[in-house]
């Protein structure tokens, strides 16, 4: 057995300071496959989300289009309702013209509430909490709240 003086210890052992080549080009390899994996799973994510946003515009498209039928169908029903509703007015021996008058003044009463009701709650589409919570507080609220 041979005693090592510090000093040759330091020159036969490899420095903590100094890297090895092996391992370094093991680090760039692992780095650059780590790299490419993060490539390829946010390549998945946005194809994920095209491909979800494809079929979100596709079932839009496909509610906008049931919207309108049902619309349509919607309509024909009370078209229907206030068919029957002037004929039996005129069954009762109102003049037919007065009947239809009478279906027009409740079609425009109900689509005057109607509209009453839309100019109400479109308010709330501003989003009025949350703009009045960006808004910063007036100088004399500040100070009632720091005191």
């Amino acid at each position: 057995m041979t005693a090592y003086t510090s000093r040759e210890e330091a020159t036969e052992r490899p420095s903590s300071s100094r890297a090895n080549p092996a391992n370094e080009s093991g680090v760039l390899e692992d780095a650059q496959s780590l790299w490419h994996e993060l490539r390829e799973l946010t390549h998945d994510r946005f194809l994920l989300a095209a491909l979800e946003t494809q079929r979100a515009g596709h079932s839009l498209v496909m509610m906008i289009i049931s919207g309108v039928m049902v619309a349509l169908l919607l309509t024909s029903a009370w078209l229907g309702i206030m068919v029957v509703a002037v004929l039996e007015l005129i069954e009762k021996d109102v003049t037919a013209s007065s009947a239809i008058l009478l279906a027009v003044v409740a079609n425009l009463l109900i689509a005057l509430i109607l509209c009453s009701v839309i100019r109400l709650k479109a308010y709330y589409l501003k989003f009025p909490a949350t703009l009045r919570s960006l808004q910063s507080m007036p100088k004399e609220r500040r100070k009632s709240v720091k005191s």
